[in-house]
Order: structure tokens, then C-alpha cells, then sequence
């Protein structure tokens, strides 16, 4: 299916919004009925950030989300948007609703005192402010964000300096959030918080406003089995961005490389089985990030000091999972081909491959293929 609208236009009508989605709707996709739908299965979606490298805005995104017939999508930043107007945002709310797609909102840091942290959107009140604004026009139950990277884990004052800043953060917009029925959902991201520290995190900022976010890829980063950090988050998760891992022994430690669904190490059957009994209602949204692997050199003595919170018991089962795995290689374009196209083609199997595994191998989705 073709591009509907062009990269460079900076704001759509309301009017060409919904004539272009409409064509989309009556290009034979079916819509959602009450007796397609498999209530007993999960909702399946995707965030975004899986295929960043085509560069799509909302309404193009909504047209891909349509086509492969999801759940749920996820916009996980702000310039997903092409424009902040209430009229145009609420266009986009109203056609995932029409169109039987629970769409949650989010951003990226908002940890004031993050290396990661960045003022674009204002300070961090601002941006969380404008978060759950935008959240709330578009229709979103969800406003997903995070704290920062495993660079803070190495800061002065460590992790716990960025989990106080961020729970004063999450205090301050208590209000707002609540008064537009918008429930805050932190992430575990890119290696800052160990999930029994965002359960913390969450717990003293106030559970009644805040979720998690669960990210299974990212929990490796932290030397955890995504499984455990599944059992950590499920009593408050609302959101997600889900991928599987291949993790294997290193000369220092270990490697972590991403991957598409059904394609790493992960116990993905016990995963989702406990996903089906404990958070039905949460939809598992694949953010697929794969082609490069990290190492954890955790057999050198300085490596320890930032992960020092970390329980035995929960890096016995990263190790067990590490002897489960095999090495894999790092993602190159093929020779003579455009390195962006390839990256966009990549992106894209990568997701789809996804969807595939997810509805053929793990029973998800409630739309009829």
C-alpha cells in the first residue's frame, strides 16, 4: 500500500485526515465485529519506534496498523503528532476507536536529572504535562514514558539519585493525570531500573496514578529473565514493548542481542501463559530492536558497583538463559543496496515476522485474519 500523505507535510486537515483513512477502511480490510472477536485472546499491537527508520507519521502509521489488522498501537514519542491541535488529535483518537484499535500515548525521558533527559518539550513538569494533555485528546488511558538509560546506573549517586528526581516529577502532574483519567505508565528502559526498582518506584510515587510499562528486551540489560520481570511488573502493567532476546557467553561475560519474536532464548510460552491469567487486558505491543548485540562483562570486578542491588536469585536466571543461547551476527546492508531502504526493509520483516509468531505460534490477536 502506497504512501498516503508526504513526509514533508507539517499538519493535515482534519478533513484529508479522515478522507485518507477512509480510503484505507474501504480498501476491503475488515473491521472489527462482535463475532470475529476472540475475547480470550491478547490483544496484539506495535509501537512505533519498531520501524523508526521509515520516519511515518500518525496517520501513516494508523494506515500500516490497519492493514495488518492489530489490537493496539502505541505511539511512543511526541513527533509522531504532526501537529498539537486538539481538533486534529481528537481526529485520531475518534478514528482508532472507529476502527476497533486501543491507542496509548507516550514519550521518552523525563527524569530531570538524566544524562538522557532533554528539553525539547520543556522542563520535565512541561513535557509530562503535555504528555498527559495529549493523552487525553487522542483518547489514551496511557501515558508511557521512562527515566533514563543504564548511563545513570553509572552517575554519581547512581540509579536511586534518577528514581527520587523522577518520583518529585511524577508527584507534581498527580493531579492532572488524574483528573484526565490518564494513568502515567514508567518503563523499564535501556538498562536504569531493575524491575523490583521500578515496582519501588512506582509504589512511593502512588500506584493509583502510575503503572509500568513492561519491556521485556530491555530487562536483560538489567541481567534479568524478562519471565521474572513479567512477575515483578504484572500488578501494575498497562502498557508494553515487547521483544525476545538471545543472550549467550561472552570471553567478559555475556551478549544480549535483541530479536524478533520466537527468534531468541526467552520462554515465551511460560511468558505469555501467565500474560493470558494475570493482565489479559494489557496488550502486548512488539518494539522490535534487533541487528546488534551488547556485552555484559560482568566477570570483571568494576562491572558489579552499579548493579550492586541486584539479587542472586534474579542473575542465577539471566545466567541460565545465557546457557540456553548461541551467538548471533550484527545486522549489515547488503552490499550495493541503500543503507536507509535496507534498514526500513529490515525494520519492517523484523515486525511482521513478529505478528506472524505472535498469532501462529502463541494463539494472540482478536481480529479475524
Amino acid at each position: 500500500m502506497g504512501m498516503i500523505f508526504s513526509e514533508d507535510q507539517s499538519r493535515l486537515s482534519r478533513r484529508t485526515f479522515t478522507k485518507a483513512i477512509a480510503c484505507v477502511a474501504g480498501t476491503g480490510i475488515p473491521t472489527l465485529s462482535a463475532k470475529e472477536s476472540n475475547s480470550k485472546r491478547l490483544l496484539l499491537g506495535f509501537d512505533n519506534f519498531s520501524i523508526r527508520a521509515l520516519g511515518w507519521k500518525a496517520p501513516r502509521l494508523i494506515e500500516y496498523a490497519i492493514k495488518h489488522k492489530v489490537d493496539s498501537l502505541l505511539f511512543s514519542d511526541l513527533d509522531v503528532y504532526e501537529t498539537r491541535d486538539e481538533g486534529y488529535l481528537r481526529e485520531i483518537g475518534q478514528e482508532m476507536k472507529k476502527q476497533k484499535i486501543v491507542l496509548q500515548a507516550g514519550t521518552g525521558g523525563i527524569c530531570p536529572t538524566s544524562q538522557s533527559f532533554k528539553n525539547k518539550h520543556g522542563n520535565a513538569e512541561q513535557h509530562l504535562s503535555l504528555l498527559i494533555k495529549i493523552a487525553k485528546e487522542v483518547g489514551s488511558s496511557v501515558a508511557r514514558c521512562y527515566l533514563g538509560s543504564s548511563k545513570d546506573r553509572k552517575t554519581e549517586g547512581g540509579i536511586r539519585l534518577h528514581m527520587e528526581s523522577t518520583i518529585k516529577i511524577l508527584k507534581k502532574v498527580r493531579k492532572k493525570a488524574l483528573d484526565a483519567g490518564v494513568r502515567i505508565a514508567v518503563e523499564n528502559h535501556a538498562g536504569d531500573m531493575h524491575s523490583r526498582e521500578l515496582v519501588e518506584l512506582i509504589e512511593r510515587a502512588g500506584p493509583e496514578f502510575v503503572g509500568a510499562t513492561i519491556d521485556t528486551g530491555n530487562s536483560t540489560w538489567t541481567l534479568e529473565d524478562p519471565v521474572e520481570t513479567f512477575r515483578n511488573l504484572v500488578p501494575y502493567a498497562v502498557c508494553s514493548g515487547i521483544r525476545d532476546s538471545m543472550i549467550w557467553p561472552s570471553e567478559k561475560g555475556a551478549k544480549v542481542q535483541w530479536t524478533a519474536m520466537g527468534e531468541g532464548c526467552v520462554d515465551m510460552n511460560t511468558l505469555f501463559k501467565d500474560w493470558s491469567n494475570q493482565c489479559p487486558e494489557t496488550p502486548v505491543q512488539i518494539e522490535t530492536i534487533s541487528g546488534f548485540s551488547k556485552e555484559f562483562p560482568f566477570l570483571e570486578k568494576d562491572f558489579w558497583l552499579p548493579y550492586s542491588t541486584i539479587r542472586a536469585a534474579d542473575y542465577s536466571r539471566f545466567l541460565v538463559l545465557a546457557q540456553k543461547g548461541k551467538a548471533l551476527s550484527s545486522f549489515s546492508a547488503p552490499d550495493g543496496m541503500d543503507k536507509k531502504k535496507a534498514q526500513q526493509d529490515y525494520q519492517l520483516a523484523e515486525l511482521e515476522r513478529s505478528f506472524s509468531y505472535c498469532r501462529e505460534n502463541l494463539g494472540m490477536g482478536r481480529k479475524k485474519i
